[in-house]
């Protein structure tokens, strides 16, 4: 509902315009509404809730209405906040002209283009969401070729045509660091069977290229887009915004292991139903059919029986292939286990793929297998069942439970009664006790009993890496191994299992781990190559501090947990008496009152219980250190204008 309102601020008894966008049925509550003028005349109306009850209660929706222009931006997460970012320069007029609407959702940070028809989604530079689908393995390369790089570059902007080519509306802040030396690609595999390549140069990940392989096998729920751009006729206009999408078509679509060949633009993908595909990067779009060819790793065993899930059945017929990496040949895995080592080859046109039950070699250029070998012990039967069965049924089990507890407590029954000779006396009491409650008998609890797992039965047969190394049989000369002595060196906890399995290292000392389903940690062993963030944020200074004390000089909080603040005056200048002072000076401006300062804690004591701990005491040492690099700092800061210098 609109009213008009008045110049005395009185609104009027009946509204000028009352409408229910997706009504007549009744609808959920409008939680927040906003109104932005326009010069164009139209206003833009921008409201979070107001969907159905009945049919689209459970839509995460934010609503963009002007005149008679409508659009439902669908997202696949709770919608928390919203704004609008307009110019800080007054428009003759008086309009807000809001040209980005911001929306912060529970997984990810979205930006609408208000000014572009059609509101297409602004490209985020940071805060991409790693997850989109759950991360099932990485892979990291190093010095990436320009060429190679400019041609991820260039599919990944063809992917994604609808993008706006407006900068990000969220501005502030200078990037002090300096360009990066060598170009870095972080490739995640994730659970719908999608690999995404990021820029993993600097400091943040920016997406670069989505490679999808789902469109290459017959799935029970076939993905189809249509919730990306709403047909003509559909109400509401629901348009799909964001990139996270944790739903997955099929589990077996995973992706397990990547390798990629920068030199030649070949690349590997290994899925968890036993697929492995190899890739070719192609600058054009094209239509073929792809190669299928099947390994059999148990060649030589007979009476094997899979008892897990089956192979994904590929796509008959040529597919057409977006600009990108392009499949030109399918290795089907038997039995379709999961993939658990894979390495690319190029030179020779080889590809070794290891699973649970053995490895094989493949030549992808003639397309024949080369190799094939079993792993698996006579008696390793768990491998051979599958990952999904159990040597004993649940069933079983459960019956055998309850046995043994129905068996224990007869014989705690029998225990109490058949004691040594007693009077009635004691059995009338026995039984009395037993009528008003549970009697007060310590019973030892049943525990299963736990067999310590035999080697045989273990998975002895999982191949956990695979490698071509370059040999030298012809040569008679030896080369003895080398020794060298490293720094042990701890920044992924023992317990953090998912953290150790997400672990890749780069080429220079560093590496990245997952730290929770959406977080990569990155760290560096060496000292040499440290990636780190160095920028300055500008921040207006307040001209009125007669609140905050008599005196212009600022002194920071110690200690700066995520950066260095340099105090300066309002003008941005130092005066001289700052510029007089002496290091013993400086280091006292930095350093705690002393204790007949006002300010002193010595005059109220404070009424707190507890002993002293290790870690205060060094926190107490800490802060003088802490003080002479804010010295330090601020002497080597004097040059620059009013900020905050993040390190």
């Amino acid at each position: 509902m609109v009213w008009a309102v008045s110049g005395a601020g009185q609104r009027t008894q009946q509204p000028v315009m009352s409408t229910i966008p997706y009504g007549p049925f009744p609808c959920k509550a409008i939680s927040k509404i906003l109104w932005r003028t326009c010069d164009s005349g139209n206003p833009f109306i921008i409201f979070n809730g107001g969907m159905p009850r009945a049919s689209y209660g459970d839509r995460h929706c934010v609503s963009v209405l002007q005149g008679q222009t409508l659009a439902t931006l669908d997202f696949t997460s709770r919608v928390i906040d919203f704004f609008t970012v307009q110019s800080s320069e007054a428009t003759e007029g008086g309009f807000e002209n809001p040209h980005a609407l911001v929306v912060l959702v529970e997984e990810e940070l979205v930006a609408i283009d208000l000014q572009t028809p059609g509101w297409p989604t602004i490209p985020a530079p940071y805060l991409a969401p790693l997850h989109s689908s759950a991360i099932t393995c990485s892979c990291h390369v190093s010095n990436v070729p320009l060429k190679l790089w400019e041609r991820i570059v260039s599919a990944g902007e063809q992917q994604s045509p609808r993008l706006s080519s407006a900068a990000w509306p969220i501005d502030g802040g200078k990037n002090l660091a300096q360009e990066p030396t060598q170009r870095g690609l972080l490739l995640t595999g994730h659970e719908d069977g999608t690999v995404r390549f990021w820029d993993a140069s600097g400091v943040s990940l920016k997406p670069l290229y989505k490679l999808g392989t789902a469109s290459i096998f017959q799935t029970d729920c076939e993905h189809n887009d249509s919730l990306n751009q709403a047909g003509e006729e559909e109400w509401p206009p629901f348009r799909k915004v964001g990139c996270f999408d944790p739903y997955s078509d099929d589990p077996r679509l995973g992706v397990q292991k990547i390798a990629l060949c920068k030199y030649t633009a070949k690349m590997v993908v290994a899925g968890t139903a036993g697929q492995v595909l190899v890739m070719e990067l192609s600058d054009e779009k094209s239509e073929h059919a792809v190669s299928v060819a099947t390994v059999d790793l148990l060649q030589d065993r007979e009476g094997f029986t899979w008892k897990g899930h089956d192979r994904l059945a590929p796509r008959n017929g040529p597919l057409p292939f977006a600009p990108g990496f392009q499949p030109s040949v399918l290795v089907q895995c038997v039995p379709p286990a999961a993939v658990t080592a894979v390495t690319l080859h190029s030179e020779w046109n080889l590809v070794a793929f290891g699973t649970s039950h053995g490895f094989g070699l493949f030549d992808y250029y003639r397309r024949n297998p080369v190799l094939a070998r079993c792993t698996l012990h006579p008696n390793d039967s768990l491998a051979m069942e599958g990952p999904l069965s159990r040597v004993k049924s649940l069933k079983k089990s459960l019956r055998q439970s309850f046995r043994r507890i129905r068996k224990s407590r007869v014989s705690g029954k029998k225990r109490l009664n058949a004691s040594s000779p007693s009077s009635k006396v004691q059995e009338a009491n026995a039984q009395l006790a037993e009528q008003v409650g549970p009697p007060e008998v310590e019973m030892t609890p049943v525990q299963r009993r736990i067999e310590p797992r035999s080697a045989d039965d273990s998975l002895s047969g999982v191949v956990r890496c695979l490698y071509f190394a370059d040999t030298f049989l012809r040569d008679g000369e030896t080369h003895p191994p080398s020794l060298g002595k490293a720094p042990k060196l701890r920044c992924i906890r023992k317990e953090d299992i998912s953290g150790i399995a997400s672990c890749v290292f780069t080429k220079h000392g560093q590496g990245f781990y997952l730290i929770s389903p959406s977080e990569f940690e990155r760290f560096s062993l060496s000292a040499r190559n440290v990636t780190e963030p160095l920028c300055r944020l500008e921040v207006t200074r307040l001209q009125d501090t007669s609140c905050l004390s008599n005196s212009s000089t600022v002194t920071p909080k110690l200690p700066q947990a995520n950066g260095t603040h340099v105090p300066c005056s309002p003008e941005g200048q130092h005066s001289p008496s700052d510029s007089d002072r002496s290091p013993e000076e400086h280091l006292a401006a930095f350093s705690p009152g002393s204790i007949d300062s006002p300010n002193s804690s010595m005059e109220n004591p404070l009424d707190t219980t507890g002993d002293i701990t290790v870690e205060e005491v060094k926190d107490f040492l800490a802060s003088s250190e802490e003080a002479e690099r804010n010295l330090r700092n601020a002497s080597e800061d004097e040059a620059r204008p009013a900020g905050i210098l993040i390190k």
